[in-house]
Formats: C-alpha cells, sequence, structure tokens
C-alpha cells in the first residue's frame, strides 16, 4: 500500500482540526481594542494549539518522508494519532474559556500526553515495518525528545493541581523545543 494516501487523508484531518479551533474564536461586537480584552485567554489557547497542531503536521510530513510503504497497523496507529490531535480544539477551547483552570489545564495535558504516545506508538509501528537498517530506523534513533516531551507532559499534568501556570510553561517548554525542526529524517534521506 503507498503512503500518499494517509499523508493526503492526516493532511486533511489537520486543516479541519485548525478550521475548527479558529472558528471557535468568537469576534467581539465592539469597535475598541478593549473588546479583545476578555478574549484573551481564548485566543492565547488557541496559539498553544495551533503552533502544536503545526508541530504535528510537520514532523508528520518528515516521518513520512522516510517512509517506504504502509500497512493496516499503520493506520490504525496513524488515526490513533488523528483521535489525540481530533481532541485538541475541544480541549484548547475549554482551557480558553475557563481561564486556564486547574481541570482544564489537565484535561489540556492529557490531550497532549495522548497524543504524543500516539506519535511514539506510529513511529514504533513504522519501524517494526521497516528494516533494521532503514532510513527511517537510523533517522529515528534514540528519540530523545519524544522521550523528554513525553516527561514534560506527564509533569505538567501532574502539577496542574498546585499550578495551572507551571503547567502551561511545560506544556509551551515542549512547543519550543519542537519549533527548532527536528532534521534526523532530512539528513538521512538527503543524497550526499
Amino acid at each position: 500500500m503507498t503512503k500518499g494516501r494517509v499523508e493526503a487523508f492526516s493532511d486533511g484531518v489537520l486543516a479541519i482540526i485548525i478550521t475548527i479551533m479558529v472558528l471557535e474564536l468568537k469576534i467581539p461586537h465592539e469597535g475598541d481594542l478593549g473588546a479583545l480584552k476578555p478574549i484573551w485567554p481564548i485566543f492565547l489557547s488557541y496559539v498553544l494549539s495551533f503552533i502544536y497542531i503545526g508541530i504535528y503536521w510537520n514532523n508528520h510530513h518528515h516521518l513520512f518522508q522516510a517512509v517506504k510503504s504502509v500497512k493496516g497497523t499503520v493506520l490504525w496507529a496513524n488515526l490513533h494519532l488523528l483521535f489525540w490531535l481530533s481532541l485538541i480544539p475541544f480541549a484548547t477551547g475549554w482551557m480558553g474559556e475557563n481561564l486556564f483552570g486547574t481541570p482544564q489545564v489537565m484535561l489540556y495535558g492529557v490531550v497532549l500526553f495522548g497524543a504524543a504516545i500516539a506519535y511514539a506508538i506510529l513511529v514504533r509501528v513504522l519501524l517494526h515495518h521497516h528494516a533494521d537498517d532503514s532510513s527511517l530506523a537510523n533517522a529515528i534513533g534514540r528519540d530523545v525528545k519524544g522521550n523528554v516531551s513525553l516527561a514534560l507532559y506527564a509533569g505538567g499534568v501532574g502539577l496542574a493541581y498546585i499550578s495551572p501556570i507551571i503547567s502551561c510553561v511545560l506544556y509551551t517548554l515542549v512547543a519550543i523545543m519542537w519549533l527548532v525542526p527536528d532534521r534526523r529524517i532530512e539528513k538521512e534521506i538527503e543524497p550526499d
């Protein structure tokens, strides 16, 4: 089976997720800048989530650059990832509407943690489908960034009861860490 359909379907789902999130931004009826003040938490949560969706789209694209073919288990692993990513608009809206409250920040972290686990599963399924000496296997290596991300998400979820702000800082740190493009796959598949 070719990988193109998986990539096209995933691109479409991620585009819909971003569209749903932006539609949740309500336009104030007043014309002055003060009318934006009540919606800043919603906008802030939208920006963070938009960045996360962009990060997943970028990394998914790079991951599939090294993939030669897919099979049924890859399709299910990919759907598992898209499931968690599809929850981001809900968690984003609830967190923004409730001023980054404890349960909302915790749920947001659970969704991010779930998406990260699902991405790790997708990578493992793809590695299992490809040879041990494949470009994909060589590029993934130990996946330190992925493991650090999981630890920070788990920490953020656990710390939400103590300080939702600290949790949000941890979630933001993960996003910043991934904004620096992961060039492992590009380096592996680029011709010398």
